[in-house]
This record gives C-alpha cells, structure tokens and sequence, in this order.
C-alpha cells in the first residue's frame, strides 16, 4: 500500500537517500538534502534515516555502498521507516538499463515502503501519467551518461592528436610536464601529482639522460644483438640497475618498453575500452586514436619498427602438426630433448607454448615417439605443486581470517604472521611409491625460516588431490632439514594429524601456540 503524508496527522517516518558525482554542483549533498528537507515538511514527513553515496557513479549499483545498505535494510525488514526521499530519479541512478532502476524501487514497495521524487513535477503515486514519467525519465537518466561518455570521449581523442596525454604514469625513460593553454610549460609533475587548472594539459618528454640511454640499450639488445626479454632483465639486474618505480626489471617491464610507441613521440589512445562500467575491451588497431609525433621522440622510429617486426614474426599461431614437427626436427638436430633446451632455441616456440597446447611437456614428447632417458613425471608433478601452493596458502588465509584472525602473506617467502605473534609455513608434499608398493611421503623443512609451526598438506598417490594435513610446531621438529613420512607414523606425528584445517584455525585463534593442537 502506498504511503502518503498528509497535514494534521503523525508524521510519517522517513529515510532519505543521496548521492553526488561529479556531473554538476546541484547535485551536491547538501542541495539534495535541502530540497528533501523542504518537500518533507510540506508533506508531513520525518526524516529518520540519512543514506549518501559520495562522489558515487550511477551507472550501477556496485560501489554504491550506500545504497546497497538501503535495499538490503528493506529485504531484510531491520527498517524503522515508511518511505524513501530521493532528490529526484536521477540521484536514485542512472542506469544503462531502465529496468534496473525501477527493479529497486519494486524491492521497496513490495515491503510497503514508497519512493518519493522530491524535484520531479509528479508524484510517485502508481497512476499511469506517473509511471510513464518515471519511464521516460529512467530512460532520459541512462542516456545522460552515453551522451555525456561520448562527448567525453570526443574531447579526449581530440586532446591525444594535439599531443596531450591523458592520464597514466610517464614510464621510464619519459617524464610528464604541466603546459598552460598556451602550451608554454609550467612545470615537471611527480609521479601520481595530478594538474591543478582545468585549463592546463600534460605531454611526454625525455626523462633523466641514464634512462634514455637505457632504453636506446635495450631496443639494441633486443633488435641488433637479438636478445631476448629474459636475457636483458638479465643484463639490467646484474648491473644493478631499477625501474623508475627503483624495483627490479621484469620480463613485462622490456616488453612494454619495447612495444609501446610513446617512445618514438606517439600519442596512442583507446587501445582498451572500459565505458559505461560495462565489461573490460581490448580494441582492434583500427579503433585506436593516435597522434603520431606529437613528442620528441627518444628511441629511432626504423629501431621501433624492427622490434615489432621480430614480435609480429613471434605471433605466428603455429598449428599443432608444425609444432610437433619443429620439436622432432629439434630432436633431430640435438639427439635429445629438455626443456632448457627448447627455450635456448630462439625461432622455437617457448616450452610453456608446448604446455599450453598439448597439456605437459611429457605429452608432447610422447606425440613425436621420445622417451627421455630418465623419468620426468616428477616435473610435471612439481610444476602442479607450483600451481597448487597459492591456492592452499588462499584456503588457509580464508580460514584464519574467517574466525577473526589477521593473516600477513611475506610475499618473498610465503611465510604466514598471524595475529602478529606467530609464524606459519606451508609445504605441499607429493606421495611416492616404494618398489615393493608402500607409499611415502618426504617432508623437506627450511630451517633458515623457522616457522613456529609448519603445515604439511600430504598429496593423495594420483599427486593431485589433498590426502591429509600434519600440524608440526617448530618445538617438535627442530632443525631437521627433512621429515620422512609414512603410511602411518609415529604417535609424536599422528597426534598432529587432520583431515581439515578447523583445528589450526581455532588453535590460532585461541592463542597461538597455547594448549595440545
């Protein structure tokens, strides 16, 4: 039933919901709040309740923690109040999809509480007039942000071919600078230091003179000398040298370097779409907005063109059959075959190439008819290790914190701080079988480490799946390098047996390290 205020009677109890972005001041807070607080007393409400979302798109409900709370105090009934006062539809969203929008003001009037459009030249009353306002007006609000998102974007692609850059971090080798509407520069931005004037327009210049030869060093080492990305991190690292943010170089680090054409003074736009806060786009070339030249340009353009002549070359999707037959002529020409050996070979595709197509390495040798001389289902096994870890040390950090705990994850190590007072190792050991059939398991133990408690995740036969976990306190296990375990061991080792981590949770939780396990 729909409620509706009236002089001479109790006011009816109220929550009043506001949001701002940042489309224009008459949205603020406080405007919205005013007018609200002027309709209420015209219409006999008593607001009791205050929801705001600030600075909050409306595009969707994600991130609109505000009202996500309103709709999930209306469902679940915990509400002192019999309407809603929003300042008008647009405020309570503008969503892509209309329906959307009249989808959590159902939610509302289902449980008798009502939607009340302060500013709109209609009441919310369920007539037909008033339903195909509301309809017309969701419809109006949606559009507003396509408009607005294409205006945005025209200026922006017009902003890019003049040689103004549009957000994101120089790079190395590249540093930002601030120019007034004259284009006459003002001054050097800092990392994550943002213009000041809405006048004012960022570009791209060389950066310090060391990294500018870096970068001329590593288009030479990739084009003239052919190294490759993982030999020139190589290069970097031994010699010392950090990335403008002073980390380590990776192998992503010289890729974007080497591909992207900011530095021979181009200005690319809308390589990636992400509009409206709909699904995430990598664009087609064909779509990408660019200035060409607008900066001075560090790197020589016939060197750029090289590099990506020698990635368009690595593209190429070899089909099964080809790569099958590269690795028999591979095996051909070196009379064996290992996984150093494939990657030493530049024109060959990766061994991760030969994982990913045919499921494991082993796989692929099977297909052309070799048999390495030793077995090496170990490695296929250790890489499924490698796979797995993350996803226990996740599961045990899921757990702790599940029941309160704080969990710190050393991102060097893997090295658990829970609650800040005790440290915990995880060790994802694989099973194997004895000649004569008994299975074993063998535990190896950092000891530079020296976890207050150390987690055994026994591996089943198949070396897939999770048999059993042994809880061993460092007290216990000392500085053994390794443990040996059987089928059934020891009562100093059963006595720490689990089919589940309940047990350390709670231990944890309770205190660490204090009573049995």
């Amino acid at each position: 039933m729909t409620v509706k205020a009236s002089e001479g009677t109790i006011p009816v109890r109220a929550a009043q919901y506001v949001r701002m972005s940042t489309d224009h001041q008459k949205y603020s807070t406080e405007n919205q709040a005013e007018i609200i607080a002027a309709y209420a007393a015209r219409r006999n409400f008593q607001i009791v309740r205050h929801y705001a979302d600030e600075g909050r798109s409306g595009l969707n409900i994600a991130g609109r923690d505000a009202l996500r709370r309103l709709i999930g105090d209306v469902q679940s009934g915990a509400t002192d109040f019999e309407a809603v006062l929003v300042y008008d539809i647009s405020r309570w969203g503008r969503f892509q999809d209309a329906d959307e929008s009249a989808y959590y003001e159902f939610i509302c009037r289902e449980r008798g509480i009502n939607i009340h459009y302060c500013a709109e030249q209609f009441d919310n009353d369920g007539s037909l007039p008033s339903n195909v306002m509301k309809s017309i007006k969701r419809v109006m609000a949606g559009e507003y942000s396509r408009e607005l998102s294409s205006k945005v974007f025209a200026g922006q692609c017009r902003l890019i071919t003049l040689g103004y850059r549009q957000g994101g971090p120089a790079g190395y080798g590249l540093r930002r600078v601030l120019v007034n509407e004259n284009n006459e520069r003002k001054a050097a931005l800092a990392r994550g230091e943002h213009k000041s004037f809405q006048t004012d327009r960022v570009i791209l210049v060389p950066g310090p003179d060391e990294e500018v030869e870096t970068v001329c060093r590593i288009y030479r080492l990739f084009v003239l000398e052919r190294r490759s990305e993982r030999e020139i991190v190589t290069i970097l690292n031994s010699e010392g040298r950090v990335t403008d943010l002073g980390k380590p170089w990776t192998h992503a680090v010289v890729r974007q370097i080497l591909t992207n054409e900011k530095y021979i003074g181009n200005n690319v736009y809308n390589r990636i779409s992400f509009k409206l806060k709909k699904k995430r786009v990598v664009n087609d070339a064909d779509m990408w907005v660019r200035g060409n030249g607008v900066f001075e340009a560090i790197v020589d353009p016939a060197l750029f063109e090289a590099a990506q002549a020698i990635f368009a070359e690595r593209a190429h999707r070899f089909s099964n059959d080809e790569l099958l037959r590269m690795l028999s002529d591979l095996l051909s020409l070196r009379g064996t075959l290992s996984g150093m050996i494939i990657d030493e070979v530049e024109d060959m595709p990766s061994t991760a190439a030969y994982r990913h197509r045919f499921g494991s390495l082993l796989r692929a040798y099977e297909l052309i008819g070799y048999q390495p001389a030793r077995d090496y289902r170990y490695i296929e096994t250790n890489r499924q290790l490698r796979v797995m870890h993350p996803k226990v040390v996740a599961s045990t950090v899921a757990g702790i914190e599940a029941i309160g705990g704080s969990v710190f994850v050393n991102p060097l190590n893997d090295l658990l701080l829970v609650n800040q007072e005790v440290t915990l190792a995880l060790v994802i050991v694989r099973c194997q079988t004895t000649t004569a059939g008994s299975l074993r398991w063998k535990v190896r133990l950092d000891a530079s480490l020296r976890p207050d408690v150390t987690v055994v995740v026994r591996l089943n036969p198949d070396n897939k799946t999770v048999k059993d976990y042994y809880l061993l306190p460092w007290l216990d296990v000392g500085d053994r390098p390794r443990v040996r375990m059987a089928e059934e061991n020891g009562i100093d080792l059963d006595s720490y047996r689990t089919d589940d981590l309940s047990p350390l949770f709670h231990m944890l939780h309770r205190h660490p390290l204090e009573g049995p396990l």
